[in-house]
């Protein structure tokens, strides 16, 4: 994720950070239209790789990994916490029930496949992967899957130096502004780990899709306020961080080019359908 703050898989517990992980609503459109979607070639495999259509997706948000499944022809329920984006997800066409997955009831109902776009961290990563096991059917997929992108450091040490600025009790503060992928890599090695535990999946495989996405400032700009550190700011603090960004990017003509990493930890439900 953008420099500070980090949203993929770390050895911290995020799940128990409930306050950040119920932020993302407070602009649910800006973050429907503002974060990336995902590689069709992500979607595509998990899809062939599928015993059938039917997809759970844990932590769906506003749907922007459910539209892509949609798209390609799954039948999709989205599990979400915060009921601001699952309004959000509803009113663009998909069946939402609000609860944490932790808490939520599937009622007997199993699935062909269970997806977690950018959010599994937020999940227990031992009750989750255990719950994922009671909710696929013989042979489904389980797929957890996020962005790794990190800025060039002519936008990324201005970034990180006004947020030490404005925020210097944050926890993300003391975080260098870019890290190597290998770091991001090490968490869903760990998610593999929760995994294998359970002994209800085949030997977890990862993926990885490597794609390139051009910002102009505004861009730019609007996406980073829907990333975990900033949602909770004051709007001074914002400001102030946004502006420093913003002349960043303007010294590189207006625009830059972001370099993604789609990073996948994914394996098959073992048993006989």
């Amino acid at each position: 994720m953008p420099t500070l703050p980090r949203e993929q898989p770390e050895p911290t517990q995020l799940h128990q950070a409930r306050q950040m992980a119920e932020s993302f609503g407070t602009d649910a459109q800006r973050y429907d239209q503002a974060r990336p979607g995902y590689p069709d070639g992500l979607v595509a495999r998990i899809v062939a790789g599928s015993p059938g259509p039917d997809v759970l997706d844990v932590g769906c948000g506003t749907g922007i990994a459910a539209r892509q499944f949609q798209a390609a022809g799954c039948a999709v329920l989205g599990v979400e916490p915060d009921a601001r984006m699952a309004d959000f997800a509803q009113a663009r066409g998909l069946q939402v029930e609000v609860a944490t997955f932790e808490a939520w009831q599937p009622g007997g109902r199993v699935f062909d496949a269970l997806i977690a776009a950018q959010s599994w961290h937020w999940v227990d990563p031992v009750v989750g992967a255990v719950k994922a096991a009671q909710v696929l059917r013989p042979n489904g997929r389980l797929a957890i899957f996020g962005h790794v992108f990190e800025p060039p450091a002519e936008v990324a040490e201005p970034f990180a130096a006004a947020y030490r600025r404005v925020a210097p009790d944050s926890p993300f503060s003391n975080q260098p502004a870019r890290r190597p992928l290998d770091m991001y890599q090490a968490g869903y090695a760990k998610i593999a780990d929760k995994i294998r535990e359970t002994e209800q999946f085949n030997d977890p495989e990862q993926w990885r899709f490597d794609w390139a996405q051009s910002y102009t400032c505004d861009q730019w700009l609007d996406l980073l306020p829907t990333t975990g550190g900033l949602t909770r700011l004051r709007p001074d603090q914002l400001a102030e961080i946004l502006g420093a960004v913003g002349h960043a990017i303007d010294a590189l003509g207006g625009r830059f080019t972001l370099r993604y990493t789609t990073l996948a930890t994914t394996a098959v439900r073992a048993g006989t359908p």
